[in-house]
């Protein structure tokens, strides 16, 4: 039994529909309000993409086989939707880019072991490339993402492997796959060029797990962005495979917009671009920082004091960090805001480019809260403001206002751009306890004068403070 309905013309045609619309969906989640529209769009293609393909002439057989996978793969990423909360989708991402990546090595080696042309000379040569490069590539973001995903849950150290001549062992595994690649495609032996991609396997593995190990737990947002580019370029090579022209076009698109991404982040945290690729960025200095062990006094306030801290001001900052999503506090938050806003007390959200575990964190856990978009300003909007602030909010943030980047050029973080709250009135600093960020670096912020610590759960902290709706 065969199901070919469509033909190869209508085929193509239904690919350029899904290509549009992907084009689309990039465009309508490059900001909050219309995110929920390019999520839309990009549901739509990818449902023209399936049954396209699955009707097309390409598919004679396995009907049965290939319904049942989609069924399974469509319940458990329905069940994982489901169940995954917001403060653990970071981790989604990375092990969701694992399987992209383990996907092109699947297809590439199947491609090879048994190709679904038959191709002669440079033809050969061009395909045999393709399937190297779509290896290559699949097996690294395969192998980064699963440490990406232990990083980020924590069941690896967030700190930086630092190996002796990293950076040369790099270079080593580089030469030695591209040397590799010389020998699969120019082999006319079969058990050489097996073993020559065998071994390219091996070396690529070992690169993507030092490769996303080498860098520290503060830069993850920026790993997750290229992973994400990383498993776009992958899924690319996978198309040029299996000449299919709209996994060639989205995966080309994915693999952009995720390098653009992580360009952009890399200025907001000023960081090297090429560094990001090399690995190990950031982590370069071998001088301790001088705020390795900040001393001080520290000033706590409890809910009482914080409540009339609020009341007395006119102006309010509100800086979330991953604490936030930690705490589930967001919801409370939007609360607390309509309480002011009938105080006549303005209130703004000041979000860092990396704030969170990945891209966007923070905005999706606001959005996800209805908080009002036009109250939701970037870093860099509000940096040079703060002078008319009165009081500036820090909930479960810790790297992303922590002045020895600006101060102490020895500091892991020196150099990356940070929320400058301190240069307001007053900055209350919501946290469990005095442990460090996911960077590991202590915070002067919390030993300034007019910073004050209020410690507890920032989620019973802030509903003991919806009380102000009484006052």
């Amino acid at each position: 039994m065969t199901l070919n309905i469509f033909t190869s013309e209508v085929v193509n045609s239904l690919y350029i529909v899904s290509a549009v619309l992907f084009i689309l969906t990039l465009g309508g989640l490059s900001n909050q309000e219309s995110s929920t529209r390019g999520n839309i769009y990009g549901i739509t293609a990818m449902a023209i993409a399936i049954v396209a393909t699955f009707l097309g002439p390409r598919i004679t057989n396995n009907y049965y086989l290939i319904i049942l996978l989609i069924f399974f793969g469509g319940i458990i990423g329905l069940t994982l939707a489901k169940k995954v909360k917001m403060t653990d989708m970071p981790e989604l991402v990375a092990i969701l880019h694992s399987l992209v990546g383990l996907a092109a090595v699947l297809v590439g080696i199947v491609n090879y072991m048994n190709p679904t042309y038959n191709f002669s000379n440079t033809e050969m040569i061009i395909h045999n490339i393709e399937i190297y490069i779509g290896i290559f590539i699949g097996m690294v973001t395969f192998s980064g993402s699963v440490v990406a995903f232990g990083k980020l849950s924590g069941k690896i150290s967030g700190n930086p492997l630092i190996l002796p001549a990293r950076h040369y062992l790099n270079l080593l595994m580089i030469v030695s796959i591209i040397l590799l690649a010389y020998i699969f495609v120019s082999t006319d032996v079969v058990d050489t060029a097996s073993n020559s991609l065998i071994l390219m396997l091996v070396i690529s593995f070992i690169f993507g797990i030092h490769l996303v190990a080498s860098i520290g737990g503060a830069d993850m947002p920026v790993v997750v962005s290229m992973l994400n580019s990383y498993s776009g370029w992958a899924a690319s090579a996978t198309g040029f495979m299996l000449s299919n022209d709209l996994l060639i076009v989205v995966g080309a698109l994915v693999g952009s917009s995720g390098a653009i991404l992580s360009y952009i982040m890399c200025k907001a945290m000023n960081r090297s671009f090429i560094s990001v690729i090399a690995g190990g960025f950031g982590t370069e200095s071998s001088k301790p920082s001088t705020n390795s062990s900040v001393q001080g006094d520290i000033n706590s306030i409890n809910t009482d004091e914080f409540k009339e801290l609020i009341l007395a001001s006119k102006k309010i900052a509100i800086i979330p960090g991953y604490g936030m999503a930690v705490a589930q506090a967001q919801f409370v938050v939007n609360e607390i805001i309509n309480i002011l806003k009938n105080k006549k007390i303005d209130v703004i959200f000041v979000i860092h480019p990396v704030a969170g575990r990945m891209p966007g964190h923070m905005n999706v856990l606001l959005a996800e809260a209805q908080i009002p978009y036009d109250i939701v300003f970037e870093m860099d909007e509000v940096n040079d403001d703060f002078s008319n602030i009165d009081l500036s909010i820090v909930i479960g943030a810790n790297d992303i206002v922590n002045p020895s980047a600006l101060e102490d050029p020895n500091s892991p973080i020196s150099g990356m751009p940070v929320i400058e709250c301190w240069k307001g009135k007053n900055t209350v600093v919501l946290k469990r306890g005095m442990s460090t960020g996911y960077a590991g670096v202590e915070n002067p912020l919390f030993y300034k004068e007019n910073s004050l610590m209020l410690f507890g759960d920032a989620k019973e902290s802030l509903t003991e403070v919806l009380s102000l709706n009484s006052n």
